[in-house]
């Protein structure tokens, strides 16, 4: 991965295949990273980003690509399989061949869902990913992991398929709802416990301003959570070895998020998850001694400084547990969980004992 800056950009490589584009007032620059075969692009986005995504077509229409704008439900309704196939009959009715493409405009939920179809149409057409939260920018639209929920659980039916480009337009954030970016923090943090600790203390030095969009360092903590996305997918696109350091929290979060029914912002069910593994390590042998205790500590203390919640209900253990078996890091009965051995110190914790499991659960619990 190299990184080139520019007076107004920064560029992270994502291995071989595509560039990250980060800077403000670069929305327009979406063009050019579709490739110049395509002759029909499709522009997908919610409600909420009709104007923005007018804008986004308006900038390919004047580079001579045919744009059309595809309006999909916000948040998680967006990731079903009928809006899926909603767009797949869009792009047959506009009879889209294999080199035309799909651009996603919109959050994580969006992306996701943009990158699925376009993994899916033809066998797989090129997709650009526009992300317009915090949590999109630094998770969801970099790594090339698509994917649409079912009833069964979150992300269960996806594809691999990287996008060609991806353009993080800083500005877009001022609009975004508080609570909305304080949930994007949580995986910024989790870069930070999983691999670059400087991230955990920028967020320290000034929590308060860690919650706002015109935060001096927030261009940073956005390049360094993607930079550690990007070093770990350049290696393990597929998620069959290194890639699942960065579902750290994510077992216990993504559960919480279907015992939910959604309810609950991904960022927010994550940062309980992360408090969850932090305790279910210390208690397996992982995390020892006073490095130990003072390591969970700094979970509770960094994501309870910028608003995160570190608790869930004590009364759902049932459902948690039946939800964390459909894991996708599940292998047949047997529950992986991505622990630390200390800080950037990432490990693995397979199996552990369901008594272990609901001890950490009673540690997270508000009662």
């Amino acid at each position: 991965m190299t990184e080139e800056p520019a007076a107004s950009q920064t560029v992270i490589r994502v291995g071989d295949d595509y560039d990250v584009v980060i800077g403000s007032g670069i929305l327009d620059r979406v063009p050019d990273l579709i490739g110049e075969q395509a002759e029909r692009v499709l522009v997908v986005h919610p409600p909420t980003l009709r104007d923005l995504a007018r804008r986004v077509a308006s900038s390919i229409s004047t580079k001579g690509y045919a744009a059309e704008l595809a309006e999909v439900p916000d948040a998680e309704s967006a990731k079903t399989s009928s809006v899926a196939a909603s767009l797949w009959e869009r792009l047959g009715r506009s009879a889209f061949t294999r080199t035309d493409a799909v651009v996603g405009v919109g959050g994580g939920t969006v992306t996701d869902l943009a990158g699925f179809v376009a993994a899916t149409w033809l066998r797989g057409v090129p997709v650009v990913q526009v992300p317009t939260t915090l949590l999109g920018m630094v998770d969801a639209a970099v790594g090339g992991k698509t994917g649409i929920n079912t009833a069964e659980g979150k992300n269960l039916v996806g594809a691999f398929h990287p996008p060609v480009g991806v353009l993080c337009d800083v500005d877009v954030l001022a609009t975004l709802p508080q609570a909305d970016f304080v949930g994007g923090l949580a995986e910024v943090i989790k870069c930070g416990f999983i691999a670059d600790p400087v991230i955990l203390d920028l967020v320290a030095a000034d929590p308060a301003a860690a919650t706002r969009a015109d935060n001096p360092h927030l261009r940073e903590l956005i390049a360094r959570a993607i930079r550690v996305k990007a070093d770990v997918v350049a290696v393990d696109l597929k998620d069959n070895a290194v890639r699942e350091i960065l579902n750290y929290g994510h077992t216990f979060g993504h559960a919480i998020e279907q015992v939910e029914r959604y309810t609950w912002r991904h960022g927010e069910a994550i940062s309980v998850g992360m408090v969850y593994v932090a305790e279910l390590a210390r208690l397996a042998g992982h995390l020892s001694g006073p490095d130990g205790e003072a390591l969970v500590a700094q979970h509770r203390r960094v994501l309870e400084s910028v608003g995160l919640p570190t608790s869930y209900r004590g009364d759902r253990w049932e459902a948690l547990l039946t939800a964390m078996r459909r894991d996708k890091k599940s292998r047949g009965s047997t529950l992986r969980f991505v622990v630390l051995d200390g800080l950037a110190e990432p490990a693995r914790l397979v199996g552990p004992p369901d008594e272990l499991m609901h001890t950490a659960y009673g540690l997270v619990s508000a009662g």
